[in-house]
């Protein structure tokens, strides 16, 4: 694929020309020194300060060296010097660009603040400041244009990492515990590589550029060294006596970025880029002492909440339990807040939003410690809603897999990647060795779902996160990776916590229904037909059945979930529930236990109760 957009990009008329063009100067580079250096370091007396002839094309020195071979020679240096620049920048770009994701938000932000003040000064004054400090020369020139040209690669390649690092296979790989070097050595820089170069390229050009500016005002090369710039510089005293003594280098100049800035610009439209670069408290801590986890139970989460900047807490006080092989099921409206537990659970949510709880346990481990690294994508994994995007676009399937047993288990490349094989193989993925070989795009969307469930077998998983799992899938590809979720279980005692919008799957195999509305658990029951919140009945009922009458509307819960910044006092479901009175708007219920072991968190959950039992 790769070499076919290559091969794109050099079927343009704009390309080749470009791609002739910057090869010509990269040949010249090489071989002029090689041929002619001679005939440019040749000192002629008898024709100093010739004007343009047949015998000199473009006339000669003050010290009667040929102008043109002299142009030609110093090819190698001006490019030399503006490639080192540009790997400078690059180098110096990268780093910086790729910082807030290795450290962290709170220095990640000192990082980013530190971009943006050097991106505010022009690179010319940035140039010459870093020139004045590292000295006249060669070698202060490279580092001052380098070091000027990195903050503008460095805002590029922040964007660009922000951009893939918040996407879902990038996710899977820290579910899986991978380490955030490797998560960016592997599944954000070659992803972003591909805009980089383009960049890089074009950037190329812009310090040959800057380097010959600096080469004429006598802060670059220095005699007896020459490039372009240093050439122009002299030329320009005898400008009136000769022109072409400053015309030809200041030509090779243009012609030299031209290329680097054309062939730049051709491969971002081959590619489908851009080259313009884009600028881019506390919650309040939950109650009380809770029994100690005993051994029955893989997770105990008491009074999880999850607040973004601002204040606002898409979760609020969330309190569950899983026991070992138990299927509980979370359903809700989007918006709910079911995906966000699920990330603030498996500890993926980063700063500055702030998760807190009482406690966080998974198999008698504090996940609030950040002890967990360890745990996911061995005792935990993690199934994400698009198995898409949960695959790294440029790795094979196979290494994915086995990034993790390597990682965890200091398996062996070959070891790792042929428990991999078997993996896929387990989760009924045909041709397991052959389809390890391949790209996520070459499987179907049935298939990239058993890979992702294979990839969070890679270890001895006790507790399974599904995120809408079934989402992206056809109905009689759905049906097969929820038996193949409940084989898992059965098989291992592998707990399950299935997060999904779809009453009737979660009813179909869990043990136990979670009901989220507005960032919080209204109820949670063994069984839907035993529901007694209106929300959870209202649910219930607006999923068609085979009893559905044809000639009625079907059921439908007006209004709609109250914004994040609405939720007050009292229920937030009492604006669409039509038992809600003064006392539902006013108080909020808490969630209260039932002798059934239920919980339920409504003020006229009884008189619903009392309803059931008299029908």
């Amino acid at each position: 694929m790769m070499k076919k957009r290559w091969l794109s990009v050099l079927r343009t008329p704009v390309g080749l020309s470009a791609g002739l063009l910057l090869f010509v100067v990269l040949a010249l580079a090489v071989v002029a020194p090689l041929l002619w250096s001679g005939r440019a370091d040749h000192v002629d007396t008898n024709v100093m300060l010739e004007g343009a002839s047949a015998r000199h094309w473009v006339g000669t020195d003050d010290l009667g060296r040929d102008l043109f071979f002299r142009v030609l020679v110093a090819t190698r240096l001006s490019i030399q010097l503006a490639l080192v620049a540009t790997l400078i920048a690059v180098v110096v770009g990268l780093a910086l660009g790729t910082l807030p994701a290795l450290v962290g938000p709170r220095l990640g932000r000192f990082a980013v603040a530190v971009v943006n003040v050097a991106v505010a000064f022009p690179g010319l004054l940035l140039a010459l400041f870093f020139a004045v400090i590292f000295g006249v020369g060669a070698h202060g020139a490279v580092l001052a244009i380098g070091l000027a040209s990195a903050p503008s690669f460095a805002r590029l390649t922040q964007t660009l990492v922000a951009g893939v690092i918040s996407l879902d296979y990038v996710a899977a790989a820290r579910s899986a515990g991978i380490g955030r070097f490797r998560v960016l050595l592997r599944h954000v820089l070659p992803n972003i590589a591909e805009p980089l170069v383009v960049n890089a390229t074009i950037g190329a050009g812009g310090s040959l550029l800057a380097f010959a500016g600096l080469s004429f005002l006598g802060l670059g090369v220095q005699a007896p060294q020459y490039d372009w710039g240093r050439l122009l510089g002299d030329g320009l005293a005898s400008i009136y006596v000769s022109p072409a003594a400053a015309l030809a280098p200041g030509v090779a100049v243009v012609v030299a970025g031209l290329a680097f800035n054309l062939f730049g610009e051709a491969v971002a439209k081959g590619f489908g880029l851009t080259t313009q670069l884009g600028r881019l408290p506390e919650a309040p801590s939950a109650p009380a002492d809770v029994p100690e986890l005993d051994t029955e139970h893989v997770l105990d989460v008491q009074s999880l909440s999850v607040t973004l900047p601002g204040g606002l807490r898409p979760v609020r006080d969330v309190s569950l339990r899983i026991r070992r092989g138990e299927a509980v099921g979370v359903v809700g409206e989007s918006g709910s807040g079911k995906s966000l537990t699920a990330l603030a659970i498996a500890q993926l949510i980063e700063e500055p939003v702030q998760v807190t709880a009482s406690r966080l346990r998974f198999r008698g481990t504090d996940l609030l410690t950040g002890s967990h690294r360890r745990l996911l994508g061995t005792s935990l994994a993690m199934v994400f809603q698009d198995p898409m995007t949960a695959f790294n676009p440029v790795r094979r399937i196979g290494a994915q897999l086995a990034e993790g047993a390597r990682e965890h288990d200091g398996l062996t490349r070959k070891a790792a990647y042929a428990r991999a094989v078997d993996r896929l193989r387990s989760v009924r993925i045909r041709e397991p060795e052959r389809r390890a070989g391949q790209y996520p795009h070459e499987f179907s969307g049935g298939m990239r779902q058993r890979a992702l469930i294979g990839m969070g077998m890679m270890g001895k998983p006790a507790l399974i996160i599904a995120d809408e799992p079934t989402t992206a899938l056809d109905v009689t590809v759905q049906a097969q990776i929820l038996q193949l979720l409940q084989e898992i279980r059965l098989a291992d005692e592998v707990a399950l916590l299935l997060i999904s919008h779809d009453v009737t799957v979660v009813r179909a195999i869990c043990d136990r229904v979670l009901v989220m509305y507005a960032g919080r658990i209204v109820e949670d029951v063994s069984s839907l037909d035993r529901a007694r919140h209106p929300y959870t009945r209202a649910l219930v009922a607006a999923v068609p059945t085979m009893e559905t009458s044809l000639d009625e509307p079907l059921a439908v819960i007006p209004g709609r979930m109250p914004d994040l910044a609405d939720v007050s006092v009292g229920c937030a479901f009492a604006a669409r529930c039509p038992l809600a009175d003064d006392h539902c708007r006013q108080v909020e219920p808490s969630l209260e236990t039932s002798p059934d072991g239920s919980r339920v968190a409504c003020w006229h959950a009884n008189d619903l109760a009392l309803t059931t039992r008299g029908s």
